[in-house]
């Protein structure tokens, strides 16, 4: 559904385009054309810049380090890039272009649930993919659905896919998840129908005690991310009713320069092994390379244990 979505916003805005150009071509007016072709590149990079002035007016009584100038440009702009590649591209065209991996000799290995966040699908993931499917690790990625109901509606998705990594690796997976996917995979763990065992939960950028920026939007989903909202307190005490042997270790990589789970501290879970990740933005903590390789380097380690 979500790349249908953000291919017809595409189409929408192309077409406004060809229609804002025809018009200034009619009336001969270059300055027209060309702040209409201004308007349409600076949508991405507004956004972001509205998104940062949101982080700063919100960081102030924040416990997390606190960015510098240079770190928070350095981020915006690499988070631009980031936004266009993923929006545009990754998941409007290329949601499919990486299949699920799961080779018939993956007995013993942990095999990896990749959940994605809030207006994203599976191709959020495909850099990730493209390389644990190089590097032989079993793994399934998600799209979860429906887009903006609510969070624990995918709990049976989750657990479905659980189960088969479970059953072809004849071992507890991993769940890899961004932004809101961290969220799904902490309500999947309580949910009365849950049947599958998942090791440890990494979450990049999970926005675990709500995040301001939910509140300029009306979906369901986003409302229940918001900061003290009764779906996030609700969540906190049937985790606390968890026995040990249901609960999934969290693992939190957040950062001072996220520009959607804000504030900053909220990417770090109390109770939980967290890493603070410097200068980098929202979708930039899926697109970091070093990253990645270190989430990868904990993974490959689980299978020593």
């Amino acid at each position: 559904m979500m790349a249908r979505i953000q291919r017809a916003i595409q189409c929408v805005l192309a077409l406004a385009a060809l229609v804002w150009a025809a018009y200034s071509a009619s009336t001969g007016d270059v300055a027209l054309g060309a702040f209409g072709l201004a308007v349409l590149l600076l949508i991405i990079p507004s956004l972001i810049a509205a998104e940062y002035a949101l982080l700063l007016s919100c960081r102030a009584a924040d416990t997390a380090p606190k960015a510098s100038l240079a770190q928070l440009l350095h981020a915006g702009v690499r988070e631009t890039w980031t936004n266009a590649r993923t929006f545009l591209w990754r998941q409007a065209w290329q949601e499919l272009a990486q299949p699920d991996h799961l080779p018939s000799d993956c007995a013993g290995k942990r095999g990896v649930l990749f959940l994605h966040g809030y207006f994203c699908n599976r191709g959020l993931w495909n850099d990730w993919m493209f390389h644990f499917r190089a590097e032989g690790v079993p793994y399934i990625a998600l799209s979860l659905e429906p887009a903006f109901g609510s969070i624990e509606a995918y709990a049976a998705q989750i657990d479905a896919a659980l189960t088969q990594l479970e059953k072809v690796c004849k071992s507890p997976p991993v769940i890899v998840a961004h932004s809101m996917g961290g969220l799904a995979a902490r309500a999947w763990s309580v949910w009365p129908g849950r049947s599958a065992q998942a090791l440890r939960c990494f979450t990049l950028g999970t926005p675990h005690r709500g995040t301001v920026a939910a509140h300029f939007s009306p979906a369901l989903n986003a409302r229940q991310m918001r900061p003290h909202s009764k779906w996030l307190e609700n969540l906190e005490a049937q985790e606390a009713c968890l026995p040990p042997s249901r609960r999934v270790a969290l693992r939190c990589f957040y950062s001072h320069c996220d520009n959607i789970a804000m504030p900053p501290s909220t990417g770090a879970m109390p109770g939980s092994e967290s890493t603070h990740w410097p200068a980098t933005g929202h979708l930039g903590l899926v697109d970091d390379p070093a990253l990645q390789q270190r989430v990868a380097l904990e993974i490959t380690a689980l299978n020593t244990r």
